[in-house]
């Protein structure tokens, strides 16, 4: 099977089941890692990791995770787990990476821009809370915000809108990524 493929052949589409998820988004010319010919993108959990989940514990520090462009998920997620280290799972990044979907280990919490993607392909990819009550929407991503250690990035999921202004420890929902 070629890795533009489904089992049955056909050519990889958003929200096709695959490698342990969902194919979340394509990479298109322009964006980085994109390579002409090949099939490239994110595939999404097919569920939230968690809701209720802080972005950082024990205290707010700076972690170095301030990236927010496609392709910069995966390492502001080891910068955010090498500063909080254990116990993992008790924040958003911890969490992620330590998904196992399909048996695969190189899960993570999405960047800024990651996450954008899978808001606006959200129907396809399936299972994300939508409603409009905004304590139980938002989404962590994995960008620290640059102008301010205390906060990070989140995207409501009822509307799309991408704010930075939700302090690290205000709980929100988590749903890991991996590139493909």
């Amino acid at each position: 099977m070629l890795q533009s493929e489904t089992s049955t052949g056909k050519p990889l589409a958003i929200g096709d089941p695959y490698q342990g998820g969902i194919v979340a988004y394509i990479l298109q010319p322009g964006d980085p890692d994109y390579v002409a010919g090949e099939t490239h993108g994110l595939i999404a959990a097919d569920q939230d990791g968690g809701t209720g989940i802080l972005w950082s514990i024990g205290g707010l520090r700076i972690t170095g995770a301030t990236a927010t462009a496609l392709g910069t998920g995966s390492t502001n997620t080891t910068s955010i787990i090498r500063t909080l280290g254990s116990p993992a799972t008790s924040y958003a990044a911890g969490l992620a990476r330590a998904y196992r979907g399909g048996g695969y280990t190189d899960w993570y919490l999405p960047s800024r821009d990651e996450l954008n993607q899978l808001f606006h392909n959200r129907v396809a990819i399936g299972g994300f809370h939508t409603a409009s009550d905004d304590s139980d929407n938002w989404y962590w991503s994995s960008s620290q915000y640059a102008g301010n250690a205390d906060h990070a990035w989140f995207q409501f999921f009822d509307d799309g809108d991408q704010y930075y202004g939700l302090g690290k420890y205000v709980a929100s929902r988590v749903r890991a990524v991996r590139a493909f």
